[in-house]
């Protein structure tokens, strides 16, 4: 009998050895992206905002009780001097209570020095004593009351300055707290631009912000001021945040209170760190408001994805505030292929 050669497959003779075949090994496709390098550098953006002029210190002017107004003393314009009577109510009915509380005041008095006696003479009790004096000190002060009320029925300047409006007329009724006249201090005080801006121009503006001033009433001349207070809640009326930038040096002349100025706010002031990372629209994602996302590499092989604070918005860039501290590199095409983690590999 010949003897025969059966010739088997490799794979099947390592199979009945037991040695498993080796496991195939399958490389992911990298993801062709263009990166570029980052430093967090100054910004220098400006905010234009308009505005009227005023000061720090107005102030509406008002009688304590009520009545009718006897006289106004001085017209829209005028300036005053502190302690200079403004404005006065009739006193008729006014002094009329003033005479009642101090008539019962003299009776209370009486009552009492009369209870004295009579509790020294053992007539009156210890009760009747106290509640004579009491009665007496209610008396004392309502008469202060009274008093008080009649020194309020007049107005008088609270400072050196100009008034501003005068909101009522002579022989007018009006109720207590009523704004009768409106004043400021704008041969002393401070004048500044109140401007609206959006809730994003408020994040960027910081107190100490330089600011040039345009008024409109007079093109081409121009004033300095400084960023001094931001508002921290939305203006009702315009549903702006308020900004202060007050005036350098003395008053001009060419201003006055509710004209209308126009200024550029330099959100770069030296001394105030406002640096940021100005990167192109295109490599922001998802952006909601001040936030959004970008990916970032550190050793140009692997993408990560982090969020980031949104500061401001240029003509072709995006300013970034927070986020990218660590990074290295920013991911500027080929984000939209991208995962967290995603394997990349770098072109021109």
């Amino acid at each position: 009998m010949k003897n025969t050669l059966l010739l088997l497959p490799v794979s099947m003779i390592l199979f009945s050895c037991g040695t498993k075949p080796a496991a195939t090994v399958t490389v992911s496709d990298t993801i062709p992206v263009k990166i570029m390098a980052l430093a967090k550098q100054g910004t220098s953006t400006t905010i234009n905002a308009s505005g009227q002029f005023t000061t720090d210190d107005e102030v509406y002017l008002s009688f304590k009780t009520n009545g009718i107004i006897s006289n106004i003393l001085v017209k829209e314009g005028d300036p005053v001097r502190k302690g200079q009577l403004l404005a006065t109510l009739n006193l008729t009915e006014i002094d009329a209570q003033v005479q009642k509380d101090q008539l019962a005041f003299e009776k209370a008095q009486r009552d009492y020095q009369r209870i004295v006696r009579l509790h020294n003479d053992s007539v009156a009790t210890q009760e009747q004593l106290e509640n004579s004096k009491t009665a007496m000190d209610q008396a004392k002060q309502q008469l202060s009351t009274s008093q008080f009320n009649r020194s309020y029925s007049a107005i008088h300047a609270t400072q050196d300055g100009y008034v501003l409006h005068k909101l009522v007329s002579s022989g007018q009724m009006v109720n207590a707290g009523t704004p009768v006249l409106q004043t400021n201090g704008a041969s002393s005080a401070h004048w500044l631009l109140r401007v609206g801006v959006s809730d994003r121009e408020w994040a960027q503006v910081k107190n100490g912000d330089k600011a040039t001033i345009e008024i409109s009433g007079i093109p081409g001349d121009t004033l300095t001021g400084t960023v001094t207070r931001k508002s921290e809640g939305v203006d009702a009326q315009s549903g702006t945040f308020l900004i202060d930038v007050q005036l350098s040096g003395n008053k001009p002349a060419a201003i006055a209170a509710g004209m209308f100025g126009r200024c550029h706010i330099n959100t770069g002031a030296a001394g105030n760190n406002n640096t940021a990372w100005s990167i192109p629209y295109a490599a922001l994602l998802d952006g909601n408001g001040s936030s959004g996302f970008v990916f970032v590499t550190n050793d140009n092989k692997i993408a990560q994805k982090i969020p980031v604070t949104i500061a401001g918005m240029e003509k072709e860039n995006v300013l970034i505030s927070n986020g990218m501290e660590q990074a290295k590199a920013l991911i500027i095409s080929g984000s939209a292929y991208l995962k967290d983690q995603s394997p990349i590999r770098i072109i021109q």
